[in-house]
C-alpha cells in the first residue's frame, strides 16, 4: 500500500473576536485559529493528509510541525503588510494581521531553505512567497497596476471568470496540460516585483501575474486563484495531485 503523504496547511488567524462572537461558538477576547475547508478537502481528495498549522508564539514549535509533513500549502487570507516589503500601508490596503505574515513568512522561507520540501502557496500564498524570498506585491491592482478588477465575488466561488496563459514548457503547464486554463478570481492584491530565482509563468489577459515557479525546478509554486474552490473540477484537482505526489517523492528521497 502507497503511503499518503502529509500536507501542512498553514490557518488563518485573528486576534479580534469577531469570528466567536458572531458564529455564538466563542467569547469575548479569544484569538481564532481558522480554516476554510475546501482546503483540507481538496488535499484529502488529491490523497494526501492534511494537518494543520495553527499560529504559535515560538517558531521552533512550528519547526517541529515542519519536521513532520511531507509538503506545505500556504492558504489564502488578509492582506500582507506592506512593512513586509519595504513599503508603507495605503488606504485602500485591506486588514492586515502582522502576526500571521511574520509566521506565514518564516515558513515560507524555511521550507524554501532549509526543509527543501514541496511548497504550494495559494492566492495571499503566492503572495507570501514571493514577499519571503524579497518580492514586493501590488497593494491593489487596480489603484496602483492599473489592472481590471479581479475580486469577482459577483459570481460563485466555483465559477471560472476569466483565462489565463500558462508559459509553455513551465510546471504549471505540465501539470495542467494546457496553455490556457479558466479560474475564479479572488483577489485584489498580486505579485509585482517576482523575487530572484522566481519566475511568473502565468499571466492573465490584463498581464497580472497568476503563477510563479522556483526556477530551479523543485516544487515550489504559488497559484493566484483559488483551485480548492473549483471543487467540481477534475482539473483544478490536478495542482493538489501534484503537490501530493511531490510530497510521496520527497518523502521516498529523504526518509
Amino acid at each position: 500500500m502507497v503511503r499518503k503523504p502529509t500536507i501542512g496547511i498553514t490557518c488563518n488567524y485573528d486576534y479580534r473576536d469577531t469570528v466567536g462572537i458572531v458564529s455564538h461558538m466563542g467569547m469575548a477576547g479569544q484569538t481564532w485559529n481558522f480554516l476554510a475547508g475546501h482546503y483540507a478537502e481538496a488535499v484529502e481528495w488529491a490523497g494526501g493528509i492534511p494537518v494543520l498549522i495553527p499560529q504559535c508564539r515560538d517558531f521552533e514549535t512550528v519547526k517541529g510541525i515542519l519536521s513532520h509533513v511531507d509538503g506545505v500549502l500556504i492558504t489564502g487570507g488578509h492582506d500582507i503588510d506592506p512593512q513586509c516589503y519595504g513599503e508603507q500601508a495605503k488606504p485602500y490596503c485591506g486588514v492586515i494581521i502582522p502576526e500571521r505574515d511574520r509566521q506565514d513568512i518564516e515558513i515560507a522561507r524555511y521550507v524554501m531553505e532549509n526543509e527543501k520540501k514541496p511548497l504550494l502557496g495559494i492566492c495571499r500564498g503566492m503572495q507570501v512567497m514571493n514577499v519571503a524570498a524579497g518580492g514586493t506585491l501590488y497593494q491593489d491592482v487596480e489603484k496602483e497596476g492599473g489592472f481590471d478588477h479581479h475580486f469577482m465575488d459577483m459570481y460563485p466561488m466555483n465559477r471560472p471568470v476569466h483565462k489565463v496563459r500558462l508559459k509553455s514548457g513551465s510546471k504549471a503547464c505540465k501539470i495542467f496540460e494546457k496553455e490556457i486554463l479558466e479560474v475564479n478570481s479572488f483577489h485584489h492584491q498580486a505579485v509585482k516585483d517576482v523575487a530572484e530565482g522566481f519566475g511568473i509563468t502565468a499571466y492573465s489577459r490584463d498581464g497580472v501575474g497568476e503563477v510563479i515557479e522556483k526556477r530551479d525546478g523543485s516544487f515550489v509554486m504559488g497559484i493566484q486563484w483559488h483551485p480548492e474552490m473549483m471543487f467540481d473540477s477534475p482539473e483544478q484537482q490536478k495542482i493538489f495531485k501534484a503537490l501530493i505526489k511531490a510530497g510521496q517523492r520527497w518523502h521516498g528521497e529523504n526518509m
